[in-house]
């Protein structure tokens, strides 16, 4: 019977073997499932000072490199609903990410995260460079970068607050009429959201809220929410939601900036369809 989780360190003792037989003998598991934990990111190669994940099966090993396998067959089986390209700006795009996808691998495994995604699935196929993140549970426009010179130019854009970017929220209650500014600190640090109501579902008593952050700290919009007494719908970790309840209804739809490529105005807005709604 296959272990479910298995930690593995070899170091290479001799010339000319390869990393699938090497795992496969001291594991027991097959040349295959090897393969494949390697095609998800499960398998690192350290030479000298640097380790990065090992995909390439036929890779040549030298005498004194380590290879490392965090094998979780729980991991390494979950799928996640495909991520959509909305805007193909060439030197970086802008994607539809689903809920669950998420923007950070773990040792574990990359092949659920959105930049292996899309380096895997652009067309035309390029390399994907993680800008900014949104929450696992989180769904809406992302921006991905497919040059080192774009992606810097992009996240600095976001350190100096030199971009524009708005999210959807449906929360918990009748959010209020007017437009509400929300200091609170998050994790010890200044946090600044502006959040206005677009609409009001009396039957459920719930908000469409549109919400502007000046700053980005992890779960700002939830927290801020929450803080209000207005909890985002779907909350498990700020509000009240539990394994029954919806997925987050928080929602990243629009961005503008000025372009580093062309130097002119762009704004991107996610279309209607893949917005928040009640119910």
């Amino acid at each position: 019977m296959t272990q479910s989780k298995i930690e593995c360190h070899i170091k290479v003792s001799q010339p000319d073997q390869d990393a699938v037989s090497l795992l496969a003998e001291q594991t027991k598991l097959s040349k295959q499932v090897i393969k494949n934990a390697m095609q998800k990111g499960a398998v690192w190669l350290t030479r000298g000072k640097q380790t990065s994940r090992l995909r390439r099966a036929k890779k040549a090993l030298a005498v004194g490199n380590e290879l490392h396998l965090y094998y979780n067959a729980h991991i390494l089986a979950e799928q996640v609903t495909p991520a959509k390209m909305l805007f193909d700006e060439g030197q970086y795009s802008l994607w539809y990410k689903p809920y669950g996808m998420r923007c950070q691998g773990s040792k574990w495994s990359d092949h659920t995260t959105i930049d292996r995604f899309v380096e895997l699935n652009a067309t035309p196929q390029r390399s994907a460079y993680l800008i900014h993140r949104l929450d696992r549970a989180a769904t809406g426009l992302i921006i991905l970068g497919h040059t080192k010179q774009a992606t810097r130019d992009i996240a600095k854009m976001f350190e100096t607050r030199n971009l524009s970017k708005h999210y959807q929220v449906i929360v918990n209650g009748r959010f209020p009429d007017d437009e509400v500014t929300i200091n609170t600190d998050v994790d010890n640090k200044p946090a600044l959201s502006r959040a206005r109501r677009l609409q009001y579902n009396s039957e459920l008593d719930q908000s469409l809220v549109q919400v502007k952050i000046e700053s980005g700290r992890k779960h700002q919009i939830r927290i801020h929410m929450a803080s209000l007494g207005h909890s985002v719908v779907g909350d498990r970790l700020h509000g009240d939601a539990d394994e029954t309840s919806p997925d987050l209804k928080l929602t990243s739809c629009y961005f503008e900036f000025i372009c580093p490529v062309s130097n002119e105005r762009k704004v991107f807005e996610l279309p209607e369809q893949y917005r928040p709604t009640f119910g």
